[in-house]
């Protein structure tokens, strides 16, 4: 990966961390976009990210019956369920680590950043603006990888196009809107793209 890239990736860990001191501690402790995460759970997730190893994650596969949602969940809660102060301190740390698991993939470094940075504050009613040249690789990434997102198959048949950049893809009837809006639809977030979404690609998705 590029210095640019990289470069990106510490900017989105940095400013998340910058969020994440000004939470109450029932922000912290409420539910996120991602199912049974909190936002605790997601930002522990995102600080264990470039330490993690692939030995953590086979000691827990029992425990999440072999599943890797289960796995990735029980990771999550697990580092989510330390200090505030610990988490945002750890995140902060290894912001320009480039590292994680060798049963994952630093390419997804920095749509996860991305993503999980939007599960935190929409929620919470917050903004978290990301340059939108950072979303546009984001959205290349996930277009281009298959499991778990799948976002070429469950888009089949339709065209995106995104209206701050330079960005479309597939064939088919429109769906039009920011990139961060396609990105959040691209990895599942289909309920709470679709408002800031338009086009008649939108009849037939599901949440």
């Amino acid at each position: 990966m590029s210095e640019a890239y990289w470069s990106a990736v510490r900017t989105v860990r940095l400013s998340l961390a910058e969020m994440l001191d000004t939470l109450s501690p029932s922000e912290w402790d409420a539910a996120s976009l991602c199912d049974g995460w909190r936002v605790r759970d997601v930002a522990g997730h995102l600080a264990l990210v470039p330490t993690i190893t692939t030995w953590q994650m086979i000691a827990a596969a029992p425990r999440a019956r072999f599943d890797p949602n289960r796995i990735n969940t029980l990771l999550a809660v697990r580092a989510g369920s330390a200090p505030t102060s610990g988490i945002v301190h750890k995140l902060r740390e290894h912001a320009e680590d480039r590292t994680t698991a060798k049963a994952l993939d630093t390419r997804n470094a920095l749509f996860d950043a991305i993503v999980h940075s939007q599960d935190i504050a929409i929620p919470l009613g917050r903004t978290f603006p990301v340059p939108v040249d950072f979303t546009r690789q984001g959205l290349d990434r996930v277009w281009a990888m298959g499991w778990p997102f799948n976002a070429r198959r469950r888009l089949a048949g339709r065209t995106l196009t995104a209206t701050d950049t330079d960005w479309t893809v597939g064939s088919g009837p429109a769906i039009t809107g920011n990139a961060l809006s396609l990105l959040l639809l691209l990895t599942g977030r289909t309920s709470t793209a679709q408002s800031q979404l338009v086009g008649e690609g939108l009849h037939g998705l599901h949440a």
